[in-house]
């Protein structure tokens, strides 16, 4: 696959600090417009589950209920780019894990790539963080009681990610994917899925743009124990 030079990854916060606790909202989700129109996130409190669409920016939160957000709610992480396919092909009848290997076995591995799969699931699920306060608690400690939907039979977009393993951490290795229905009523973190038609889009990236919320003097003063956070990712994804 081509990699053009000016395809990047735009990400505010880590993926990290939102595990060890810090999820104060540290920049507008709408300012993350300015550098894609694809991509993924959550609001301030890990509140839900965001999806960038098309330029549209989706949030799923704890109830289930799917809204268009406005652009100024606030963000603690969250990753776009401009997305353009290089590379496009079809798949049916196929695991969430088959489908996995199949893209893997089309990209390197060393670089990060925007994976938007679109078509028709015999099934899918998914997991929407719900919203918390102050002392916010671990990431993982949210995760292991999170509420999880079921869909059958449903019509829609993936939107996500595939990071280098030098770069778990920052974001999380492998894949993070986001899932919205083609009525905007259906969405969150994808767990699991099955495909029955549906076209993939894979385009790798040339850069990684990383902004860290330096306004934010908990993310300055608190050191990211990596060896734990680590841990907590593989568990939370």
């Amino acid at each position: 696959m081509l990699v053009k030079a000016q395809n990047y990854i735009y990400q505010h916060g880590t993926l990290g600090a939102l595990m060890q606790d810090l999820m104060d909202g540290t920049e507008k989700i709408g300012t993350l417009s300015h550098y894609g129109d694809f991509g993924l996130g959550t609001l301030e409190g890990a509140n839900g589950e965001v999806i960038f669409l098309d330029g549209v920016i989706y949030h799923a939160d704890e109830t289930g209920t799917v809204h268009q957000l406005s652009g100024d709610e606030l963000t603690p992480y969250a990753a776009v780019t401009h997305f353009e396919s290089d590379l496009q092909f079809l798949l049916s009848n196929m695991a969430a894990d088959e489908l996995k290997v199949e893209i893997l076995n089309k990209i390197s591995h060393n670089l990060f790539a925007a994976v938007k799969i679109t078509g028709t699931f015999s099934y899918m699920k998914v997991r929407i963080a719900p919203k918390q306060v102050k002392p916010y608690p671990k990431f993982v400690e949210v995760a292991r009681h999170q509420p999880e939907f079921e869909a059958d039979k449903i019509t829609g977009t993936i939107v996500g990610f595939y990071t280098p393993q030098l770069f778990h951490g920052a974001a999380a290795a492998g894949f993070h994917l986001h899932f919205i229905s083609d009525d905007h009523k259906f969405g969150g973190h994808v767990l699991d899925f099955k495909l029955t038609t549906g076209q993939i889009d894979l385009m790798e990236l040339a850069e990684f743009r990383q902004h860290f919320p330096v306004e934010s003097s908990d993310f300055l003063t608190n050191e990211i124990k990596i060896d734990e956070i680590s841990k907590d990712i593989k568990e939370a994804e």
